[in-house]
């Protein structure tokens, strides 16, 4: 059995039946109240029950023309709807005081208007409607702060997905460029066979990652398999000398991770480490399970970052500070990111996040 609507949904989501509800339940409870004072503090009787019954429906007229004028006010200058709200409000006691002064006198048989009866009910009508007032004002002030809050939390993330998205675009640029100029290359050379095979292996990395949205979450396993494609087009360039190895503990399979996060390390090793050394280098990449920490290594045999001198500018830039950017988005304080050097020996990244299994509906392509 389904539990009925008006629970199973925020109770200001329909603004116009909040209102009604609070409305009736607000001055029903004051209908109680006033005959339960009336019943304890002296002897009860009919007339009393149908003076405050049409007390309590005349405030509830007046309120409902209130927060007619006061939503019409709060369109106007703040001022103005300031100094017209207590206008209306001061209004409004007089109109309540005058009626029930009269609803009195008529119980009493002699119908009119008495100033006594009048004064003497100013400041109980003042203190309802200027309590209902303060209650109208407070939850409209309430549901203004809860919107712009929602409207601040929809912009965040649309703002933190387009930061994601532009992150992810700086990788697929910065990669077709070598990767064609590495074609064009293999073309002015006359090596037709090698640059069709390059292009047919390009357009499998590509359709994989074109098929995934920049913001996508992929399980590590999928990340391996497209770094393997990723190799493959650059095994054509330095066959030999580029010597992959991939050590991934079963259990990280399934670990979630931006997609293309670890394409531009291993870029970076190839350029590094294997382009200025006529042997080539190993490059590494090993995952661990360690609790609930996946922890990610990309290294390489290179030659190291040589102390005060920095590496030859073969990169536009994007790798290293790009990977941080999108692991602050992803992950927050979450994560750890460190770069390791061994001077003559090697370069090392370590990336530590959280293990999180993606749900399969919401996995990438």
């Amino acid at each position: 059995m389904t539990n009925p609507t008006i629970f199973s949904r925020p109770f200001f989501e329909q603004k116009s039946r909040a209102f009604w509800m609070l409305q009736g339940a607000g001055w029903g409870g004051y209908l109680l109240l006033r005959a339960v004072s009336n019943f304890s503090n002296r002897t009860f009787s009919f007339e009393d029950l149908i003076r405050v019954t049409i007390e309590a429906i005349v405030g509830y007229c007046l309120t409902l023309l209130l927060s007619a004028l006061y939503g019409y006010y709060r369109r106007l200058p703040r001022i103005t709807g300031i100094l017209a709200s207590i206008a209306t409000l001061a209004a409004a006691t007089l109109v309540y005081a005058v009626l029930n002064a009269f609803t009195v006198s008529v119980m009493r048989g002699d119908p009119g208007i008495e100033l006594p009866l009048i004064l003497g009910s100013l400041f109980l009508n003042f203190t309802v409607l200027a309590g209902w007032s303060a209650l109208y004002f407070g939850i409209n002030f309430y549901l203004i702060v809860e919107d712009q809050i929602d409207k601040m939390q929809v912009l965040e993330s649309q703002a933190s997905t387009a930061q994601l998205a532009m992150l992810r675009y700086q990788l697929n640029p910065h990669f077709l460029f070598n990767t064609l100029n590495s074609i064009s290359t293999l073309v002015l050379l006359k090596q037709t066979d090698r640059a069709n095979a390059m292009l047919a292996r390009l357009a499998n990395f590509l359709r994989y990652t074109l098929a995934n949205e920049p913001t996508a979450h992929v399980t590590l396993a999928q990340e391996v398999e497209t770094l393997k494609l990723y190799l493959e087009i650059e095994k054509m360039r330095f066959d030999t000398r580029l010597k992959p190895e991939f050590d991934i503990d079963p259990r990280t399979a399934k670990a979630r991770l931006p997609s293309l996060l670890l394409q531009p390390l291993v870029e970076n090793a190839i350029k590094y480490a294997v382009t200025p050394q006529e042997e080539g280098a190993e490059i590494r990449v090993s995952a661990r399970l360690n609790g609930e920490r996946v922890q990610i290594t990309v290294s390489d045999s290179g030659p190291g970052l040589i102390e005060g001198k920095n590496r030859p500018s073969l990169s536009t830039g994007v790798g290293l500070t790009n990977i941080r950017e999108r692991l602050a988005q992803t992950f927050g304080a979450e994560h750890r990111f460190s770069t390791h050097s061994d001077p003559g020996r090697g370069f090392r990244v370590e990336i530590e996040i959280p293990f999180q299994v993606e749900d399969q509906s919401r996995e990438a392509a």
